[in-house]
């Protein structure tokens, strides 16, 4: 991983109530939990095509970014920030949704491909094949069954693990400090130590 700070941190999701707990959505609950410990507000505004927030957090400028224009356009709404704001991919993270990991998994990683994941697909596709930003994968299990993953991940996960998932963001923020400072292999070696 570079040492470059954070700039933009985005949470994938879809938009609207009836998506807003499902598996899918875990990259914005990551989001909100970032605007609650560092009182900040994700606001809508349409030149982004999503609801974006600019914060201080550990005394470091940072942009959060929520695409609203469904998973499987959330590039659009990445290469617009990155591009008016000048920031480098390598200055963003993408927190996203992991069906490859189990509940109680969370990794970081650098570079690496879309995983099948359509809203990794398309950043990477509307950066021009950039994919050297940064990841962070909040596991939410698998169904079992390919044909299943669809539904599977635009439903609400259950009461065991939502809690189990809400403890992996807060295991994520903690590292939020050395990333948003630049030391990322720190973070993820305090991340991925965790249980």
């Amino acid at each position: 991983m570079s040492d470059n700070k954070l700039k933009l941190i985005v949470g994938l999701g879809n938009p609207g109530p009836q998506y807003q707990y499902n598996r899918h959505n875990v990259g914005v609950w990551f989001l909100d939990a970032i605007c609650r410990r560092y009182q900040g507000e994700l606001r809508a505004e349409a030149r982004f095509h999503g609801m974006t927030c600019r914060l201080t957090a550990e005394g470091q400028d940072l942009r959060l970014l929520f695409p609203t224009t469904f998973m499987n356009r959330s590039g659009l709404s990445v290469a617009t920030m990155v591009n008016y704001f000048n920031i480098e991919p390598s200055e963003v993270l993408v927190a996203y949704d992991e069906i490859d990991f189990p509940v109680g998994t969370t990794r970081l990683k650098t570079g690496g491909g879309h995983g099948g994941h359509n809203g990794m697909r398309d950043i990477i596709n509307a950066l021009g094949g950039e994919r050297g930003f940064h990841r962070l994968r909040i596991g939410v299990g698998h169904p079992g069954d390919k044909s299943k993953v669809a539904n599977y991940v635009l439903s609400n996960p259950g009461k065991d693990d939502t809690i189990q998932i809400e403890h992996d963001i807060d295991q994520a923020l903690s590292v939020l400090p050395e990333l948003l400072t630049g030391k990322l292999e720190p973070a993820m070696q305090k991340l991925h130590s965790q249980a």
